[in-house]
């Protein structure tokens, strides 16, 4: 059993505002976003007012259609796993050879296989062969099922959870025949911080990265802290934020690429974190902040940098309006249906998978309003 603070074991006792409950199902707030509804005729977005903060979040993605959750398998000799996560994973019938690795990382109070098809990320693999690692954490380790991104001996190279990820990477290289210049980590929440510490950690395994609602690397180092960056990160420059990095592994370049996602009324992960992330991996990739794209439209704020190739290699987009969660596209508002209403998944009519995937390279590029964010 890892250590648990009384005094923070307490506070999960009494529930926070922030944790769910049955009068708080869906952390949402009473606001009025707008989204995206379709098109002009110039083809720029329509937006329209919502009804609920953070997006038509009716119905739950806890338990996912059961076809999906089937086509996982959990997977138990993969190596030594000293942070005792299990593992679960997902590939189409048809896996192409030389085909991509996603590593998902749910949030706390979630498991893996819902929030894979609540994320549309089952829909993804199937549709554009891709193969799925899903690490899931366990009760033992943490009573809200949190991975723990602040410990470290769990986010660091060679220890704890992360080492437990890295090793699920290289038993889903030995099941399937993956291509190891596409391997990509994205996460929720808990999840995304995580999956900022696997980038730090492991930069030489990963292509690419997604940061939703989380936090930059190095943000804390014990749960108190956990709590206090949640709420406001510390306050270092961008080359203290990157050393940070720099100092998580003996790599030194070429770093991955990075796409972060945040709500402008996320009241669990303050957004200033994501501004932090940003400045975190802007310093590691040499790029000035003045260096930017940016596009506001409706209540999308997009943000842009790109290396001296002109490829994109970071991007933080903000959601005006949005709470903690994940943009999800579950009307198909912007093309195909992706992903299912529910808690923290937030429907704002735009896919964050497609989104993510196109960046990340994976995707042709998406019926979205890509066209006017984009050059």
């Amino acid at each position: 059993m890892k250590w648990f603070p009384r005094r923070l074991a307490g506070i999960v006792r009494k529930r926070p505002r922030w944790l769910p409950s049955k009068s708080n199902p869906t952390f949402t707030k009473s606001t009025t976003p707008l989204v995206q509804t379709g098109t002009t005729a110039a083809g720029r977005p329509h937006f329209a007012k919502l009804d609920q903060a953070g997006g038509r979040t009716t119905g739950s993605a806890q338990q996912p259609p059961s076809h999906q959750q089937q086509q996982l398998r959990q997977v138990t000799d993969f190596g030594s796993n000293p942070g005792h996560l299990r593992m679960f994973e997902y590939a189409p019938v048809d896996l192409p050879a030389k085909a991509p690795l996603i590593v998902i990382l749910h949030g706390c109070n979630q498991r893996a296989a819902a929030y894979a098809a609540g994320a549309g990320w089952m829909e993804f693999a199937a549709e554009h062969g891709a193969a799925l690692l899903l690490p899931e954490q366990r009760l033992r380790n943490s009573p809200v099922m949190c991975f723990n991104w602040y410990q470290r001996t769990d986010a660091m190279r060679g220890s704890g959870e992360a080492l437990s990820i890295r090793q699920m990477i290289e038993r889903m290289s030995d099941l399937y025949d993956i291509d190891n210049k596409r391997i990509f980590v994205t996460g929720l929440s808990a999840g995304g911080a995580m999956a900022a510490a696997m980038l730090a950690a492991y930069p030489e395994v990963f292509a690419g990265g997604a940061v939703l609602a989380g936090l930059p690397f190095g943000a804390a180092t014990n749960m108190s802290e956990a709590f206090t960056a949640m709420g406001s990160p510390a306050r270092r420059s961008a080359a203290q934020w990157g050393q940070i990095v720099r100092n998580a592994s003996s790599h030194n370049g070429p770093w991955p690429r990075l796409i972060i996602w945040h709500g402008s009324k996320d009241r669990t992960v303050s957004p200033a974190n994501a501004k932090a992330l940003e400045q975190q991996w802007r310093h590691l990739h040499d790029l000035s902040e003045d260096a930017v794209l940016q596009v506001v439209q409706g209540n999308v704020t997009d943000r842009v940098w790109h290396n001296g190739s002109g490829a994109p290699v970071i991007e933080r987009l903000l959601i005006d309006g949005m709470d903690h969660g994940i943009p999800i596209d579950a009307q198909g508002m912007n093309g195909a249906a992706a992903g299912l209403a529910g808690p923290f998944m937030l429907d704002v009519g735009l896919s964050s998978t497609r989104w993510i995937t196109e960046f990340w390279g994976l995707a042709k590029q998406c019926n979205q309003p890509r066209h006017w964010l984009r050059w």
